[in-house]
């Protein structure tokens, strides 16, 4: 990685890191600056078509316009995160800003100015580096070190949105008036601007009605939750591809090689991966992924691709290393499995968010009842007490979009006391874990764990299963792991 350089010496002993980063060049000759502001070809670009999603978040920012009316709005995208001394972790957008605009650089603003008849959305952007000054190769952001930016003429074109110099926003937030409310969380220069002119009641209320807002997808947002889970699953069949280098080396090759999937195909990981062989599977968020690969033990894969537009499937499978189930992992499977299928068939239009968990959650019970780990107690008395839990802590399902662990803004009552409806999106993912030191349980159980997750989206009959590339019955998914294996 190279080293920008300072545009004149540093010496004192107290110098920041960022002026020292580049002892080989002390200083920049008149003659050098001269010659980096020519030469240098016009790129600008004409004619651009607007972004696929433009039309959506069009529709959008009208609803958002109409639930606050009157008031000025503000939504950061977010700046860089510093991971260490002068570099930064990947940039990512702010969901809110994303799901409003299409776009996804760093420091990017989206107001909405109120209006007589609604509000005028204006985007601050970062515009061209200005080659006179010297920003385009001697600043660490500047476009010869980081890359082209588009102008904001091009950002109009592919936005469909008027777009202003962002460093002109401060001032423009100085001079408002009237009642104004900002995502928080993104931007701390926005905060510090909006200081005295917002309250975190009225913020937290902008950040809600966004959070519900996205509760029901649009055709676009299902079109990109599809693509999501299909490349999710060419990742997992790249990942029983290779068990066996995973067998010689560790999860981390089971992490690496779905990684590898989601950066060709799309984005990122839409989360961090969880790739938990054995005992590991008995670890919710085992994402660690440093232990052993071990034939006759099974894999608990959890992950996700997010695609270039921010869209993340969350898909899990539980697969037999070996390619063969022994006869207790079956059994605990096919209780998993049969949870799932419960669960799934309570997705549907007019049903509470809480009923697939509900479903889900009582045939675990059962299984554990007949399996004799819960004494003599009755299948309701254990769900009244929750005695399952023990071995099924978590919940059954979550919303699911731009973030895996989506509208998690939203209020209980149109969330998880909410009424499903065509468009909702959410997961259906069941597990049982036996944690290798449980002594309630036969030593045979200890160490096994298996959750199944598929990504379930409500349609006006039903649901369709968004993530169905992937076999999930259990002798479905070793004749599917024998055939990848060759």
């Amino acid at each position: 990685m190279s080293e920008e350089f300072p545009e004149t010496p540093e010496t004192e002993e107290t110098e920041p890191v960022k002026q020292r980063k580049n002892g080989l060049y002390p200083g920049v000759s008149d003659e050098l600056a001269d010659s980096m502001q020519s030469g240098w070809a016009d790129t600008e670009l004409h004619g651009l078509e607007p972004i696929p999603q433009a039309a959506h978040t069009a529709d959008r920012r009208a609803a958002l316009s109409a639930r606050f009316p009157g008031e000025r709005l503000v939504i950061p995208a977010g700046r860089l995160k510093t991971r260490s001394n002068d570099t930064e972790y990947a940039f990512r957008a702010s969901t809110e800003y994303a799901y409003l605009t299409g776009d996804q650089t760093q420091d990017g603003v989206l107001v909405l100015e109120p209006v007589d008849n609604g509000h005028e959305a204006t985007v601050y952007l970062l515009p061209r580096s200005n080659r006179e000054n010297g920003e385009f190769w001697l600043d660490g952001q500047g476009e010869l070190w980081v890359g082209r930016r588009h102008s904001l003429a091009e950002a109009e074109q592919l936005l469909g949105i008027p777009a202003k110099d962002v460093r002109e926003l401060p001032a423009a937030l100085a001079e408002a008036t009237g009642p104004v409310r900002n995502v928080r969380g993104h931007d701390a220069g926005i905060e510090a601007a909006l200081t005295d002119k917002v309250t975190a009641e009225r913020d937290e209320e902008l950040r809600v009605y966004l959070s519900e807002a996205r509760l029901v997808k649009d055709a676009f947002e299902i079109a990109e939750l599809t693509k999501a889970c299909d490349i999710t699953a060419r990742g997992f069949e790249d990942v029983v591809k290779v068990l066996d280098k995973a067998e010689a080396t560790s999860e981390r090759y089971i992490e690496g090689t779905f990684f590898l999937r989601a950066r060709v195909e799309g984005n990122d990981i839409g989360y961090g991966s969880i790739c938990a062989a054995g005992p590991h599977a008995t670890t919710l968020h085992w994402v660690r992924n440093d232990g052993a690969v071990r034939s006759g033990e099974l894999l608990l894969l959890d992950a996700g691709v997010e695609t270039n537009d921010l869209y993340t499937a969350d898909v899990t499978r539980t697969l037999p290393i070996s390619g063969t189930f022994t006869p207790l992992q079956r059994k605990i499977y096919d209780a998993v499995y049969e949870a799932q299928e419960a669960g799934i068939a309570a997705v549907k239009p007019g049903a509470e968010f809480r009923d697939f968990h509900d479903a889900a959650q009582r045939v675990l019970a059962e299984k554990l009842v007949e399996w004799g780990l819960l004494g003599d107690l009755s299948v309701e008395k254990v769900l009244e007490l929750g005695l399952q839990r023990r071995w099924t802590l978590h919940g059954t399902g979550h919303m699911l979009g731009m973030d895996v662990h989506d509208c998690a803004a939203a209020r209980t009552e149109t969330y998880v006391n909410g009424t499903l409806e065509p468009g909702v999106c959410l997961t259906v993912e069941p597990g049982l874990y036996f944690q290798a030191d449980d002594l309630t349980v036969p030593e045979e159980y200890r160490g096994i764990g298996v959750r199944i997750e598929d990504d379930i989206l409500v349609t006006e009959d039903g649901n369709r299963n968004l993530s169905d590339k992937l076999p999930r019955q259990a002798d479905e998914v070793e004749a599917w792991m024998a055939r990848l294996k060759g």
